[in-house]
């Protein structure tokens, strides 16, 4: 009553069905469960929000050094420089468009608030964090201008600097 053990694989052309399907049929099931997981994706939605997750954090201004000098708007010194706390009203920063807020300020008169902007003040670093490279005193002066109007403070536009004479 002993029962014999055999081989399963008893010619070539077995092995090599046995070869064969050992190695595609994993390939042909790897192969559908791509298809299936990335058949309910669509590919111009995932495009928008990866570029919007790898959108720069910052942008290189170049500048000509031998070209005149273009003033910043008070809006564009705002953006760059002040937003980040005034929108937000960051650390006691008086936020923009708060009369409230800035109402005991804009009885400092204009020097008194660039003054304030220019050396800091509370947790507001000196000229708003930014270099007097990138922005001038006069920009800064626009900025000023900009906010405070932005709560009801009627300043005049200050005086641009004069260019300085080329040397001969």
């Amino acid at each position: 009553m002993s029962e014999e053990h055999g081989n399963l694989i008893k010619s070539p052309k077995q092995l090599a069905i046995v070869v064969f399907a050992s190695f595609f049929i994993p390939l042909i099931v790897i192969a559908l469960l791509m298809v299936y997981v990335g058949n309910g994706k669509t590919k111009g939605a995932d495009a928008d929000a990866a570029n919007k997750l790898i959108k720069p954090v910052a942008m290189l201004d170049f500048k000509d050094a031998s070209g005149p000098k273009v003033f910043k708007t008070g809006e564009e010194v705002y953006k760059q420089a002040c937003a980040s706390c005034h929108t937000s009203g960051a650390a006691g920063a008086p936020k923009f468009g708060d009369v409230g807020g800035w109402s005991a300020r804009l009885g400092r008169g204009y020097d008194g608030l660039l003054t304030a902007l220019i050396k800091g003040k509370g947790a507001m670093p000196a000229r708003g964090g930014a270099s007097p490279s990138d922005i001038s005193n006069y920009e800064l002066g626009r900025a000023v201008v900009y906010l405070a109007g932005s709560a009801g403070g009627k300043f005049p536009e200050p005086k641009a600097p004069e260019e300085k004479a080329e040397a001969k």
